[in-house]
């Protein structure tokens, strides 16, 4: 019973908080050029318990290495606390700490790892202005924002580009995007729409937060960290002022032909039925970026002739082709791509390594549950093929490792033996849930 209530009660605090950010959302959308002065105001307990709720509780620990667990523990003394710092202006953003995590085959991506309450807190700024700037962004911006997915992107690139009978594309890809934000343009970005003191303060004090590496803090001047719970929605508030409004507002008004755009966080593509306008747009594109501080990559970014005789193109994770049917109709194909497939069952070799000491059950639970997830994202093109290759390479991972934990009994785990282990843990079949 007393649980029971307890859920009644987060219930009720989840919806005074959401009938709160319908009213920031709504009063965002009737005064799109008024300034927000009073947004925290709503940052009181109930929103703070909200944004623990949301938060991971099984995330890597920060330079504190306090556990969420840990921290739950008075979780309401701790709250208050943190409440009283955040809005007196007391509370100190702690170095993020960095990690890497492999980009692909010979690189890798620097991760920022903040404290859990550094989280929490950017969690509860991110449900203030999340609502604001939902009213603001455009339809070709389709990542970290609610109800949209890397999926929807896709499909809008595919009707982008069927409903043009082809396109000329920009593949294009930013620089070290989230290490290159300039720091005084997004605050002048974001000083446009919000003119609260607490809000504008603590965006700025996470801007500036070091970052630990090797025992040592940094301070950069440039960037926000990747990792952080809010730097995915700083990015598309800079992108949507860089990108977005310039690509919709100046350069379509220009074309001779139709175009379009699709942006997922620092990743998007360009669509014109000319190729005219696709290099004109090109020719500018950089300089554009550059005045913001942002570089296009000079290899990484071309222009592809993606027309039923033409190329093909890589994005979140699918390479795009132009294919016949039986019938002798074009359509667009995709796949999963190569590096996304070699990055994939890389992840699922670390996964076996880390789990040399669970027992077998326990192993093939996790490995299931992997490949569900595999599955499910990857499931979504024309061709069950790369899925089947994956569960079939994923299966020669498994053999391996459980030969390896075997030592001098290697010799026993035959693929005889491993297929009759199989009718007992049993993988999921690949499928594809949607061509």
């Amino acid at each position: 019973m007393e649980a029971l209530k307890g859920n009644m009660r987060d219930t009720m605090k989840s919806s005074i908080v959401y009938t709160r950010q319908e009213r920031i959302a709504e009063l965002a959308r009737q005064e799109p050029k008024f300034r927000l002065v009073s947004l925290n105001k709503n940052l009181d307990m109930e929103w703070l318990m909200e944004a623990f709720r949301l938060s991971r509780k099984d995330g890597a620990t920060g330079v504190d290495k306090e556990t969420a667990a840990e921290y739950a523990v008075d979780l309401s003394v701790r709250l208050s606390i943190l409440l009283n710092r955040a809005k007196s202006g007391e509370y100190v953003a702690p170095p993020v700490r960095r990690t890497y995590i492999p980009k692909d085959e010979k690189t890798k991506r620097p991760l920022g790892i903040p404290t859990f309450e550094d989280k929490l807190l950017q969690r509860a700024m991110v449900m203030l202005l999340e609502p604001v700037y939902e009213a603001e962004f455009l339809d070709c911006s389709y990542g970290y924002r609610p109800g949209r997915s890397a999926h929807d992107a896709l499909e809008a690139i595919w009707k982008g580009a069927t409903g043009m009978g082809g396109c000329w594309l920009i593949d294009a890809d930013i620089k070290g995007f989230f290490d290159t934000v300039e720091h005084a343009e997004l605050k002048e970005m974001l000083n446009q729409r919000v003119g609260d003191g607490v809000v504008r303060r603590l965006v700025s004090k996470w801007l500036h937060a070091g970052v630990w590496e090797m025992g040592q803090v940094t301070y950069p001047e440039k960037g926000t960290p990747q990792g952080g719970v809010i730097s995915p929605l700083l990015s598309n508030i800079y992108l949507h002022e860089v990108l977005d409004k310039w690509f919709h507002g100046v350069a379509m008004p220009l074309l001779d032909g139709k175009a379009f755009m699709v942006r997922y966080a620092d990743d998007f593509v360009m669509g014109f039925a000319k190729k005219q306008d696709a290099e004109r747009v090109l020719a500018v594109l950089g300089k554009r970026l550059a005045k913001y501080g942002l570089e296009l990559h000079p290899t990484k970014t071309r222009l592809v002739d993606f027309r039923p005789s033409g190329g093909s193109f890589d994005f979140l994770g699918f390479t795009h082709t132009w294919a016949t049917s039986k019938k002798g109709t074009p359509y667009i194909s995709k796949a999963t791509s190569k590096k996304r497939f070699v990055r994939a069952l890389d992840n699922m070799k670390a996964y076996c390594h880390e789990a040399k000491p669970l027992q077998i059950p326990e192993l093939f639970k996790g490995v299931r549950r992997r490949l569900v997830g595999h599955f499910n994202y990857f499931g979504r093109g024309n061709s069950i093929r790369p899925l089947k290759r994956f569960l079939y390479e994923t299966k020669k991972v498994l053999l391996e490792h459980l030969r390896r934990r075997s030592g001098h009994h290697a010799h026993e785990w035959t693929w005889e033996r491993f297929i009759r282990t199989l009718e007992y843990h049993e993988l999921p079949k690949p499928r594809l849930i949607r061509s």
